[in-house]
C-alpha cells in the first residue's frame, strides 16, 4: 500500500511543510502518534485490518537493517524479437533488481505482489534481509505489472498461473544467463509475497519438472488461495464508499480533502507516516473509507495492467482496435477508462474470452479453479519444503481459505493474530521468521 500512500501524500503536496503546529510541538513528530506505536510491548501494534494493510509496520518496529544494498538494475531480454508499440517506447527490458555477495553463497527470488515492480517497498525489505543475512537476491516484478506484460509474457494477457510459472521461470533463467559468470551459487531459494505467493507456488511446481533451480525452500507470504475469490474480496472494498465503485475518482478526490482538512487542523509538522498513522487510527475515516482506499489502490493498479496488455494485443478492449498510440499522446482519457473497469470485468470480457478461444470447451468455472492452489494441492501436500505465512485478519482469505493452508503446510504454517494484508512483512519478529525458515535446519 505504500504506492497508495504516496498518492495521498502527493495529494497534500501544496501544504506548506509546517502546517498549523505552535509552540513546542513546532519541527517535532507528533507525539501522540509515536507513543501509539511504541506502548505494545513488542507486538504488532495495528489490530484493524484495514489500517494494518494500508499503514503497513511503522518504522520504530521495523529490523535494524542497511539504508542501502550493493545492487544494481537488470535489463532482460526475455523475448527475444519482440516488437513493441511506440507508446512504451520507454520499456528497455525486464526489470530484475540484482545484489550479490563477495563469496559463494545461495541465491533467493522474490517475486512481487499484483501490480509491483521489482523496485517495491516489500521487495526492499526483503532484499536487505536476506542480503544482510548472506543470500544473493534477485527481485522480481508481478507478472502483473506493465513491464512485465510488455517484455516478459508470452501472450501480454496476465493472470492465469500456469502461463504466469512458465514466463517467471523464464526470467529466472534470463536473470541467471546474466550473473552467472560474477557469482557462486550453493543453493536456490523462492519467495513471493500476496500474488507473488502464489505465483511461487506455482513456480516450484514448474521447477519439479524443469530443475534448473531444484529450489530447497518455498515461502508464501499471505498468498490467495483462490485468486479469482481474493480479488472478489478486495473489488467489495469498493462497495461501500458513497455511489460505489462507478464514483471512485469522486470518492479518491473527498479522502485527499480530508486527509487535507486534518492537516490543517492538527499538531502534525510533515505529511509523513506519523501523520498517516494518526489518521488512519483515529475516528477521522470510516472503516468504509479505510476499504474504499484499498480498493482504490488495487484498482490504479490494475488499470495500468489493463491498458499494457490491451495495447500489446491490439485487444480492442479499452483502446480502439489498430489505433496507433504515440509516444507523445495523452493517455489520460484511456486512463480514466481503465480503472472504472473492475479485475472482474478483466475477467468475464477480456481473459476469459482469451483462454475460452486458446482452449476449446473450456468454462468459467474451470478457468478459476486453474488459479487456485487447489489446482495443485497434491503437489503441495507432497512437498516439505513449501511454507506459508498468512493473518487471522487478512481479508483477501476466508476462514476456510486459512483452514485450507493449515491443512496443506501443517506446521510449516504460521499464521499471526494481526496483520491484515502484508501490514505486518516488514515487522522484525516477521522478517526474523522469514529468515529462520530458510535456514538449514541443523543452523535454526
Amino acid at each position: 500500500m505504500k504506492f497508495l500512500r504516496a498518492i495521498l501524500l502527493a495529494g497534500l503536496g501544496l501544504l506548506p511543510i509546517v502546517g498549523q503546529a505552535a509552540g513546542d510541538n513546532q519541527g517535532k513528530p507528533n507525539a501522540g502518534a509515536n507513543q501509539t506505536i511504541l506502548d505494545t510491548a513488542g507486538h504488532y501494534p495495528i489490530p484493524g485490518s484495514y489500517a494494518a494493510t494500508i499503514l503497513g509496520t511503522p518504522p520504530q518496529l521495523r529490523p535494524d537493517l542497511p539504508k542501502q544494498v550493493d545492487s544494481r538494475r537488470l535489463a532482460l531480454e526475455v523475448l527475444p524479437g519482440l516488437s513493441k508499440p511506440e507508446v512504451f517506447f520507454y520499456d528497455e527490458g525486464l526489470h530484475a533488481t540484482f545484489a550479490k555477495q563477495d563469496k559463494k553463497a545461495p541465491l533467493i527470488f522474490l517475486i512481487a505482489g499484483t501490480g509491483s515492480n521489482d523496485l517495491a517497498g516489500n521487495l526492499d525489505t526483503m532484499m536487505k534481509a536476506f542480503h544482510q543475512a548472506g543470500f544473493h537476491v534477485v527481485t522480481l516484478p508481478s507478472p502483473t505489472h506493465p513491464n512485465f506484460i510488455i517484455s516478459a509474457s508470452r501472450s501480454h494477457i496476465p493472470g492465469d498461473q500456469h502461463d504466469d510459472a512458465e514466463d517467471l521461470y523464464a526470467v529466472m533463467e534470463a536473470a541467471m544467463k546474466e550473473v552467472q559468470s560474477e557469482i557462486e551459487v550453493s543453493n536456490f531459494y523462492l519467495a513471493g509475497y500476496s500474488l507473488g505467493g502464489t505465483n511461487a507456488a506455482f513456480v516450484a511446481k514448474l521447477d519439479e519438472q524443469r530443475k534448473r533451480f531444484n529450489f530447497q525452500k518455498v515461502l508464501l507470504i499471505n498468498p490467495a488461495v483462490n485468486v479469482y475469490e481474493s480479488v472478489k474480496r478486495i473489488e467489495a472494498t469498493l462497495d461501500g464508499i458513497p455511489g460505489g465503485p462507478k464514483k471512485i475518482g469522486n470518492f479518491f478526490n473527498s479522502m485527499v480533502e480530508k486527509f487535507t482538512q486534518t492537516y490543517r487542523q492538527g499538531t502534525h509538522t510533515a505529511f509523513d507516516d506519523n501523520f498517516l498513522y494518526s489518521v488512519v487510527t483515529s475516528h477521522e475515516l470510516t472503516q468504509e473509507e479505510k476499504g474504499g482506499l484499498i480498493g482504490l489502490s488495487f484498482r490504479i493498479n490494475s488499470a495500468g495492467m489493463i491498458f499494457a496488455s490491451d495495447v500489446m494485443t491490439n485487444g480492442g478492449y479499452v483502446v480502439p482496435k489498430n489505433r496507433i498510440i504515440g509516444s507523445t499522446d495523452n493517455l489520460d482519457d484511456y486512463f480514466r477508462v481503465s480503472v472504472h473497469l473492475s479485475f472482474l470485468q478483466y475477467f468475464d470480457e477480456y481473459f476469459y474470452p482469451y483462454f475460452q478461444a486458446k482452449r476449446p470447451g473450456l468454462t468459467k468455472a474451470q478457468l478459476i479453479d486453474a488459479q487456485s492452489l487447489k489446482n495443485i494441492e497434491n503437489y503441495l501436500k507432497s512437498s516439505t519444503k513449501i511454507g506459508a505465512v498468512t493473518n487471522e485478519n487478512d481479508f483477501i482469505l476466508s476462514a476456510e481459505e486459512r483452514d485450507y493452508l493449515k491443512s496443506l503446510f501443517g506446521d510449516r504454517t504460521k499464521i499471526y493474530p494481526v496483520g491484515g494484508h502484508l501490514g505486518n512483512l516488514a515487522f522484525k519478529d516477521n522478517v526474523a521468521y522469514m529468515l529462520n525458515f530458510f535456514k538449514p535446519a541443523g543452523d535454526k
